[in-house]
């Protein structure tokens, strides 16, 4: 099995994108990916995903859809992850520019990954008052509990949201669990990370983030350290987030990070198969641990 990058964002879009899915499929199949994962903020993608395997598919990589529960699509809206299920969705994702965490963190500056939009975002954060997860949330967690093949990512929430969502996550018995940005944006602990880990979630590490080749790397190479050191491999993911307008392209971005951390940190080929192909690979379920 070649790498697999659960984090593409390939157009169409509401933001113009480096390139589009098809565009992605071809150079991913002239690198050897086995699969890749598009994401999109505002609309679902398992459209765009069917029709390239439809039309494209040489057996080579397989090209899997997402939904993010943003209000674009009526945010916490258990009838749009139903409909996504019966078209195969593999990654729903919490709220991402949605989110009330996320507004706050870019209230001044740009989230280039944002759409040009004529009407403002309501900010969604799924806890209660007394922090407890809303009643709508319990909902779509018991539903995706009898959906083992369904990825649950935890998007761009606060730190104490996706404690209390992967606490209620694993209980209910979701295995599949991919938590994004987790220092990044959503801004958790060491502390918190592990225990993440700890409880069965993965953890990415995006390289849109982190590698400086990316013109929007703002992560702390310390804790990227730190978390490769106290965080076993098979508990993280490397991705790309790659596909903004001017910035590298996916699939290169991808192999440069691998590269990066590698010469950076000292990473073993081994560490690198198991964080961008066994790992990814079972959360999409193309392999066993």
């Amino acid at each position: 099995m070649g790498l697999i990058d659960l984090h593409v964002h390939a157009g169409p879009s509401v933001m113009p994108r480096e390139l589009d899915g098809v565009d992605m499929y071809k150079e991913a199949v002239a690198a050897g990916y086995s699969a890749y994962v598009i994401k999109d903020h505002y609309f679902p993608t398992m459209m765009s995903a069917e029709n390239i395997s439809r039309h494209m598919d040489d057996g080579k990589c397989k090209v899997y859809g997402g939904l993010a529960l943003n209000n674009s699509v009526g945010g916490l809206n258990l009838k749009a992850v139903d409909a996504a299920c019966g078209m195969g969705v593999k990654l729903v994702t919490m709220p991402t520019v949605s989110s009330a965490h996320h507004i706050q963190a870019y209230a001044n500056k740009t989230f280039v990954g944002g759409g040009k939009e004529s009407v403002p975002e309501t900010p969604i954060c799924y806890l209660d008052e007394k922090g407890a997860l809303l009643p709508e949330v319990e909902a779509l967690l018991d539903y995706l509990a009898q959906r083992p093949e369904v990825v649950l990512a935890t998007g761009h929430g606060s730190p104490a949201e996706t404690d209390a969502l992967l606490s209620a996550a694993t209980a209910k018995g979701i295995q599949r669990i991919l938590v994004n940005h987790p220092f990044c944006l959503v801004n958790a602990s060491m502390e918190q990370m592990v225990r993440w880990a700890g409880m069965g979630a993965m953890l990415e590490l995006n390289a849109c983030d982190i590698d400086p080749v990316s013109s929007f790397a703002d992560g702390d190479l310390n804790i990227v350290g730190e978390m490769l050191e106290n965080i076993p491999a098979d508990r993280l993911v490397i991705d790309s987030d790659y596909g903004q307008n001017g910035n590298i392209e996916p699939v290169e971005g991808l192999i440069h990070f691998a590269g990066f951390l590698r010469e950076k940190f000292h990473v073993s080929e081994e560490q690198i198969h198991q964080m961008g192909v066994v790992t990814p690979g079972w959360l999409l379920g193309l392999n066993e641990r």
